[in-house]
């Protein structure tokens, strides 16, 4: 007799579950060592009767022998353990029932996103260190975990890189939780609704054949919502002057270039070593080579020097 297992996702919405899921649960007797499964009432609602018994896999699996058994396991990260107790235990038996897994519901990508949704939840709740910052407070934080992901991408330290994009993540989350008057859902759902309308010649009929057209279609879009607000346009909108100095003069001088603006306009701002600099971020743009990269790479050069001088003092 076979021995079904039907796993769900605590991701999914309970009561939502597959076809097959439904059968299993109308082939033999149903188990589960859940007492609080969120499935619970939808299956009581449906007619199936579930009962809460104490996880053991030897006795299940015997049981399984008998007769059809259904274990609706609990989705809330003991499943994997219990199940390779659960194959032991029918491997042991002379006559082995046949282990049969049906996905009852399962994750769709990005699911995991609702985890950190609910830790941030509870941290907010119940961390004093958690739930005494403010969007204020934060910004260290925000600013150094961005920072952290530059430095692995710069590296090409990729598998650090998933974890620097983790905390930087947590960022977004902390400031949504934060927030008053919206929260992450709807941080989700104005840069889903932004990318969509940005992006016609994936999701409309505009069609676009190169990165170019892509750029221009997109600060044509953004020019219109602008308009549309009622705000003053401008070829600078949006550039934000908190960026390190050299990324913000190649920023400017991308934007001014695109809209025509003149050259003249840049060969006489500053003055001093902040001339200099300035210039010296134009001759970057025109050898297309990004200034901020280049003098970041330097300054890892150097300091890799210095270590190496330290070391042949010591």
């Amino acid at each position: 007799m076979p021995l079904i297992v039907v796993t769900t996702s605590p991701r999914v919405a309970p009561g939502l579950l597959s076809h097959q899921a439904w059968r299993a649960f109308g082939s033999g007797r149903v188990l589960t060592g859940a007492e609080d499964h969120p499935q619970l009432p939808y299956l009581a609602e449906a007619g199936v009767e579930v009962t809460v018994v104490e996880p053991d896999a030897a006795r299940l699996a015997r049981e399984a022998v008998e007769g059809t058994v259904v274990w609706l396991a609990d989705g809330r990260g003991s499943d994997e353990e219990f199940m390779r107790a659960l194959g032991h235990a029918a491997i042991a038996l002379d006559d082995p029932p046949v282990i049969e897994v049906v996905p009852g519901s399962y994750d769709l990508p990005g699911a995991r996103v609702l985890d950190l949704v609910a830790v941030m939840e509870r941290l907010r709740a119940e961390c004093p260190w958690d739930r005494g910052q403010t969007h204020e407070s934060l910004v260290p934080y925000l600013l150094e975990e961005a920072y952290e992901v530059l430095e692995t991408i710069e590296q090409g330290d990729y598998p650090a890189l998933r974890e620097e994009l983790g905390d930087l993540l947590l960022q977004v989350v902390f400031h949504a939780k934060v927030a008053e008057g919206f929260d992450m859902d709807d941080v989700a759902a104005g840069i889903v609704d932004k990318l969509v309308r940005r992006h016609p010649h994936v999701f409309g009929s505009v069609r676009a054949d190169s990165a170019d057209e892509v750029s221009d279609n997109w600060e044509a879009i953004k020019a219109a919502e602008r308009a549309a607000k009622g705000e003053r346009s401008s070829a600078l909108d949006g550039v934000p002057l908190g960026q390190p100095a050299l990324s913000l003069a190649a920023q400017l001088l991308r934007r001014a270039e695109r809209a025509g603006a003149p050259e003249s306009l840049a060969s006489t701002v500053g003055q001093g070593v902040g001339r200099e600099l300035f210039d010296l971020v134009r001759r970057a743009q025109r050898a297309g080579v990004d200034a901020e990269a280049e003098l970041r790479a330097a300054a890892r050069s150097y300091r890799e020097r210095v270590h190496a001088w330290e070391t042949h003092q010591a």
